[in-house]
């Protein structure tokens, strides 16, 4: 057991938590004080800077193999309401990418389709770099890359050499969920382990291929389950260093499985903020902490940047699978409107790309 009074004096100084300690200060329930100690970690690592960037997300196909019974987005084939993106459709999307000023990122991920081949999704990077040879193509999470090298009938490694080669530059975070088998086997029994996740990832960054990570919280984890992810995260980073941020997404129960089996609801934003700022204190060698608008609304995602979050995620453009599960943002975003919200969190907003190079932005003040 953790003594309480050691573990705040911990987090305080910038000290290294354990899991002990982190449960310790879960279950204190300070939030006023998780938010300063958090806030002034996140300044260390990155000032008063806010990033953003001016992205766009592509959702290729809504049909899946897994069936998971946490998503609401995924349909069968033969489903009526499915659907996949073929290269005019394809396309169509890049060339209102083309019109979108200072774009610099495209962001690649969808279900895990039983029939198309790997080629299919080869091809599609390869498109997205001809169109825009200057944008980063952030595709395909570590769950669709093991699902890549099972039905090739290759190593997770020959698929991400392959799609570096098309014009990868990196990949989300998505799919981790929560790095234990205990409740991988509940909410998504079909597709990649936990070691399946962490050792494509170990893999990506060998090779040089920077990534996000990911957690999904409030569904039937266990509050010690989730901090020992965000600990297993931090131990991966201390041996590869590859992780450029961290992203936690709240379930959005309706429309899915998972909630009707479990009797779901969506936490609140007490807890999304509580488990911001537990996660830029426990991940202290992960120097950006994302607070992801689609997923918390605008609104909490802006009260996130006072407890530890450093970056809002960008634009958007268009976003599928988080909507299909009932959250009710936009789909899109200015880059005027994200930088009203940081200034009024009294932060200075930087436009990034996805590597967090600071670009030079001709935003007019609004």
């Amino acid at each position: 057991m953790s003594d309480l009074r050691a573990s705040r004096a911990a987090a305080e100084r910038g000290a290294r938590l354990t899991r002990e300690d982190a449960l310790a200060l879960y279950e204190d329930n300070d939030l006023l004080a998780l938010a300063a100690w958090a806030r002034a970690a996140k300044e260390r690592a990155s000032g008063k800077n806010v990033y953003y960037t001016v992205n766009r997300h592509i959702n290729l196909t809504n049909i899946c193999s897994a069936n998971c019974p946490l998503c609401a987005f995924q349909v069968e084939q033969g489903d009526a309401r499915g659907y996949i993106m073929e290269t005019d459709d394809v396309a169509r999307v890049l060339e209102l990418a083309k019109k979108t000023p200072h774009l610099t990122e495209i962001h690649i991920v969808s279900a895990l389709h039983p029939d198309r081949p790997f080629s299919y999704y080869e091809g599609v990077v390869q498109q997205v770099r001809a169109a825009l040879p200057r944008a980063d193509i952030k595709a395909f999470t570590p769950v669709e890359v093991v699902n890549f090298a099972k039905t090739e009938g290759t190593s997770v490694r020959d698929i991400l050499r392959t799609l570096q080669a098309a014009g990868l530059s990196s990949l989300p975070g998505g799919g981790a969920e929560i790095l234990a088998d205990r409740v991988r086997a509940i909410i998504c029994p079909k597709k990649a382990t936990a070691a399946q996740w962490i050792e494509t990832m170990k893999a990506a960054h060998s090779l040089g291929i920077r990534t996000n990570a990911t957690m999904l919280y409030g569904h039937v984890e266990t509050i010690e389950e989730r901090l020992q992810h965000l600990v297993t995260l931090r131990d991966i980073q201390d041996e590869t260093g590859g992780f450029q941020a961290f992203v936690s997404f709240p379930f959005h129960p309706a429309n899915t499985q998972l909630a009707k089996d479990y009797a779901l609801e969506r936490v609140g934003s007490w807890e999304d903020m509580k488990m911001m700022a537990l996660s830029r204190l426990i991940l202290d060698n992960i120097r950006h902490i994302k607070a992801f608008w689609i997923m918390l609304t605008m609104p909490v995602a802006q009260l996130a940047l006072g407890f530890g979050a450093d970056d809002l995620d960008g634009t958007i453009g268009e976003e599928k699978i988080i909507h299909a599960a009932g959250a009710k943002t936009g789909t899109g975003i200015t880059r005027e409107r994200l930088c009203r919200i940081i200034r009024e969190a009294g932060y200075e907003p930087v436009e990034r790309d996805t590597f967090y190079h600071a670009l030079a932005s001709t935003e007019e003040e609004a």
